[in-house]
């Protein structure tokens, strides 16, 4: 049976470094992992990532936004999320559709109940085990981004109050899912949050195989005694 875990926050919260991470640690236990990324991860995806963030792009509408992700989101889950699953692997995800809610949803104003079934859609419902949600102000996100020396795309160049309604509409999806979700302190130092992830991690997987082996065992009926 396949696990499936997403990274969200912020920009700058260091999900890219954690997910490296972590898919470093399990693949060294022996586990059949998948690392990917949104928007990306596939050959066509990964050119609608290009369009996505090109700074060139300003005048992209919201609407237009939520599409092109959307496009790229279902040729990651059809090529790649759902055949490593259905083999019983492990997807590790830096962003899912959770991203959608926050940014075109929360930060954009879009209807949400609208961006579900856009995303419900595209996804063919497939919903991820457990998402990890690094967290942090938005002024020192978008100051990591700034000094880090990585690309400064499109969405980063929004102003403080969009990436602020991101953050708190994380938030308040966490809120609402407190099974799905796990918030974490993205300001703790590299490794004291990655051995927080590992931990996590662990647990649900170890929870996840004794469901699997409770379910498994099936009594033997009367009649058959």
């Amino acid at each position: 049976m396949g696990f499936f875990i997403t990274f969200e926050g912020p920009d700058g919260s260091g999900k890219s470094t954690q997910i490296a991470l972590l898919a470093e640690h399990l693949a060294g236990q022996g586990l059949a992992v998948r690392l990917t990324r949104e928007p990306g991860g596939t050959p066509i995806s990964e050119q609608v990532r290009a369009l996505l963030h090109d700074l060139r792009n300003r005048e992209m509408s919201p609407r237009a936004e939520i599409l092109l992700y959307s496009a790229a989101r279902a040729q990651l889950v059809s090529q790649i999320i759902r055949p490593h699953l259905a083999a019983g692997g492990l997807v590790l995800s830096d962003r899912y559709a959770d991203s959608t809610l926050a940014y075109q949803g929360f930060g954009h104003g879009l209807d949400l109940d609208i961006l579900r079934l856009i995303t419900a859609f595209a996804t063919d419902h497939l919903r991820p085990d457990l998402t990890l949600l690094l967290d942090l102000e938005a002024q020192t996100g978008l100051r990591r981004r700034q000094q880090g020396g990585v690309e400064w795309n499109r969405l980063d160049a929004y102003d403080l109050a969009f990436h602020q309604r991101v953050r708190a509409g994380y938030l308040e999806l966490a809120a609402a899912e407190p099974e799905r979700w796990v918030v974490l302190d993205a300001t703790l130092d590299r490794d004291t949050l990655q051995a927080a992830v590992r931990r996590l991690v662990a647990e649900r997987l170890e929870a996840r195989s004794q469901k699997s082996e409770a379910g498994s065992r099936v009594s033997t009926p009367l009649s058959e005694l």
